[in-house]
């Protein structure tokens, strides 16, 4: 049995504006009808495998376990990170945790965001490199390229591999390629993309630590002890935790390990590290599109509308990236898709809150979003999830009016509880005490007029909440 680690804590902007640090990729469905995320702990769910440990972060923590729960999954653990401090801490953190039901066990260590279609085979490769785990050995496991790509690290092998899936040393690690060497590296074929994907004994590995990331291992042990249950998570401690370096496990183990080999996976892989690994994933006859979209004589482009009503016209383009957001809207040749995080970078230099924040704040509740905004007003689609609550609050500068849209809404307001059915309103006066809830099996909507003042989301003074926020 192997004990999958999902690590989605991480917050990259190379997907914007669909992915944002408050909604990351690995939540998002950009191959399907599920999120990445989604996707990446089913494969991990057959027999061979126990339940998932997950290692997060605590602003993703409702949204990690809620998709879990849409998908029947039920993780071993959920971990919460203090801080954000790369996959080095993360991993260790699991691994220590671990070691306390089963420090001879296996974990397979694997990102929430890769595209792994072939599911079976994945699953084979992984059993072919169980043996050489339970020898001692940390294995990672290599890509076989199929282009010159300068966008990933590269394991270089002593020689070609000749059997797919059987595991063979590592002579050493490549930093991301010129697009010269890259195409060298492709025709020598000793070389494997590098993926971030390992397998190891839970002692193996903790060890590993112990001998090459001494500082680490202090730290991130010390967290772990000093761990705090917290609503079903694990919340480790954030004064040791900021002690630890942030820093890849491949930077602080693996390129000091002498005890290492590497598996071929011959199967199709990508990171969906740019949108122009997008369109490679998507693509038919050039094209790729998705949502609302309208392509005229356009030839290798990629066309994404994520507004609800919204058609999005391509005419005459050619090696084209287009993304259309509610808040924000995306246009790059493909060849430059790798630099949208410099745009991000200027957005937040001038303070844009689309650099960050997603149009749909997703809280544990459900999720909202604004329809209007204006001097004085704002106008809200509230979505609150079957059974769920939010808190019990009031603010200082704004009073509110809901106006149920489907479904049924508890209304708490002061000392008053009513049931407000759907073409039916309520108002909650400024300073009331109130609080929503949705007791029906299906998801509560309503429209929310705020006026006031002062309309920010930090206007908000909580006296209960079942999710223990602050």
């Amino acid at each position: 049995m192997i004990t999958p680690v999902i690590l989605c804590g991480g917050s990259g902007t190379r997907l914007w504006p669909l992915s944002r640090k408050s909604y990351p990729k690995q939540f998002s469905a950009l191959m399907g009808e599920e999120s990445l995320f989604q996707a990446s702990t089913k494969r991990l769910g057959g027999s061979q495998f126990n339940q998932p440990v997950v290692v997060t972060a605590d602003a993703f923590r409702f949204i990690a376990v809620q998709q879990l729960q849409e998908i029947g999954i039920d993780p071993g653990a959920v971990l919460i990170e203090p801080a954000g401090r790369d996959t080095g801490p993360a991993v260790l953190a699991a691994a220590l945790h671990l070691q306390n039901t089963d420090p001879n066990g296996l974990m397979l260590v694997a990102p929430s965001d890769h595209v792994i279609p072939d599911d079976a085979l994945f699953t084979s490769t992984v059993e072919a490199a169980i043996p050489a785990a339970l020898a001692g050995q940390l294995v990672t496991f290599g890509i076989t390229p199929d282009r010159p790509e300068t966008g990933y690290g590269y394991l270089e092998l002593d020689a070609a591999p000749v059997d797919a899936g059987t595991p063979i040393p590592l002579k050493s690690f490549v930093e991301k390629p010129d697009s010269t060497r890259a195409a060298e590296m492709l025709a020598e074929g000793r070389y494997l993309w590098n993926a971030g994907i390992f397998l190891f004994c839970v002692k193996t590995i903790i060890a590993a630590y112990q001998n090459t990331a001494p500082a680490i291992y202090e730290a991130v042990a010390q967290a772990i002890a000093d761990a705090q249950a917290d609503l079903g998570f694990l919340r480790l401690a954030p004064e040791p935790w900021a002690d630890a370096p942030a820093i890849s496990i491949d930077y602080a183990v693996m390129e000091k390990a002498q005890n290492l080999s590497v598996v071929p996976y011959t199967g199709r892989w990508s990171d969906l590290g740019d949108w122009a690994a997008v369109w490679r994933e998507t693509e038919t006859d050039g094209m790729a599109a998705s949502g609302q979209t309208t392509a005229i004589d356009c030839q290798n482009t990629l066309l994404r509308s994520e507004i609800d009503g919204q058609q999005l016209v391509g005419i005459g383009l050619q090696d084209i990236v287009a993304i259309a957001m509610p808040d924000a809207v995306l246009i790059s040749t493909k060849d430059r898709a790798q630099d949208v995080k410099q745009a991000v970078s200027q957005l937040k230099a001038n303070d844009a809150p689309q650099a960050e924040c997603f149009p749909k704040d997703h809280r544990p509740w459900g999720w909202f979003e604004s329809l209007a905004i204006g001097d004085r007003f704002q106008v809200k689609r509230i979505v609150v999830d079957a059974g769920a609550a939010l808190s019990l609050q009031s603010h200082h500068h704004r009073s509110e009016h809901w106006i149920v849209v489907q479904g049924t809404a508890k209304v708490t307001v002061n000392d008053d509880v009513q049931l407000v059915t759907e073409n039916q309103s309520i108002y909650i006066p400024l300073g009331a005490k109130h609080r929503m809830e949705n007791p029906g099996k299906v998801p509560m909507i309503l429209i929310e007029v705020q006026t006031g003042s002062y309309l920010g989301e930090d206007d908000i003074v909580r006296y209960e909440d079942i999710y223990a926020r602050n």
